[in-house]
Order: C-alpha cells, then sequence, then structure tokens
C-alpha cells in the first residue's frame, strides 16, 4: 500500500500503518536501528523472562561479565544509565545472588559491584538462548554479510 505522508513522498506501508521506507530511498539509519531495535527487543523479552530477568538485568550482568570489578558510578556510565536509576536494578540483582556489592577500598563511599557465580551461571544461559535466537533472526543474511554486520554494530556501539 502507498500513501502520501506530510512532505508529499509516496511511502510504503506494511499492514500496520508503520512507516517502512520512503521509496527508491535509502533507509533513514534512525528509523531502521529503531525496527531492528524493536523486534530484537520483542524476541529476547520471553528469553529474558523464563529467567525471570528483564532488559536491564540482562545488560548490567553483560557489563559485568568481564571479571572488572567497577564502582557502581563506573557501571553506570558503561551501561549509559543514570546511577539514580541503577540503584533498583543492582538491588533486585543483589537480592537474588546474581551480584555482590562491596565497599571500595580505595575509597569507602563507592560500592564495588561484581558478578557471582549465580549471576555469571544465569547470564551464560540468558546468553546461549538470546544466541540462538539472534542466528535464526540473521538465518537469511548470508554469513559473510552478518559477520561484517555484527562487526560494525559492535564498533558503532563501542563508540557511544
Amino acid at each position: 500500500m502507498v500513501c502520501m505522508c506530510l512532505l508529499s513522498t509516496p511511502v510504503d506501508r506494511w499492514s500496520s500503518g508503520i512507516v517502512l521506507r520512503v521509496t527508491g530511498q535509502r533507509h533513514d539509519l534512525g528509523a531502521s536501528f529503531a525496527r531492528l531495535a524493536r523486534a530484537m527487543i520483542d524476541a529476547e523479552t520471553p528469553i529474558f523472562g523464563a529467567h525471570d530477568v528483564e532488559m536491564w538485568d540482562y545488560v548490567v550482568l553483560t557489563a559485568l561479565e568481564s571479571g572488572a570489578a567497577p564502582t557502581q558510578a563506573e557501571l553506570a556510565a558503561a551501561v549509559r544509565r543514570d546511577k539514580t536509576r541503577l540503584i533498583p536494578i543492582l538491588d533486585r540483582l543483589e537480592a537474588r545472588g546474581l551480584l555482590s556489592r562491596t565497599p571500595d577500598p580505595a575509597d569507602r563511599r563507592n560500592r564495588v559491584v561484581a558478578l557471582t557465580e549465580a549471576g555469571r551461571a544465569l547470564l551464560v544461559a540468558c546468553q546461549s538462548e538470546v544466541r540462538a535466537m539472534e542466528a535464526e533472526f540473521l538465518a537469511s543474511v548470508p554469513a559473510a554479510r552478518r559477520r561484517v554486520f555484527v562487526e560494525v554494530l559492535e564498533e558503532l556501539a563501542d563508540g557511544l
């Protein structure tokens, strides 16, 4: 179905009414990323739900996976989350025994956050299922292009 947008540019639509692309032009990157992000979140939500974790729980656990024990402030910066919004996530994960928070020996006003063995086990289980879902999601893309896509996406994300 083709309709006219505010700028009188023809656009393609799905039956849901979501504008997909301007006919004959390259996708707007923001719109493309938003569609991909929505699809990935929709696919990951049941995986996380089966493990009783939320998306931000997974983000935090993944950030702690390296083994480096950051302070809460460093962790907030790493996951790009305001520290006041991070505290309830840390409280929830700590209550489940998935991470620990201890006073920072260098500055006891700070708390150091570390992944526990239970947190690591949960993260491995989630990551395994997420990787399987991603493989299925990207199955229609040839392997060489898939590798490049993932490398570029990681490079962009790491640069934020």
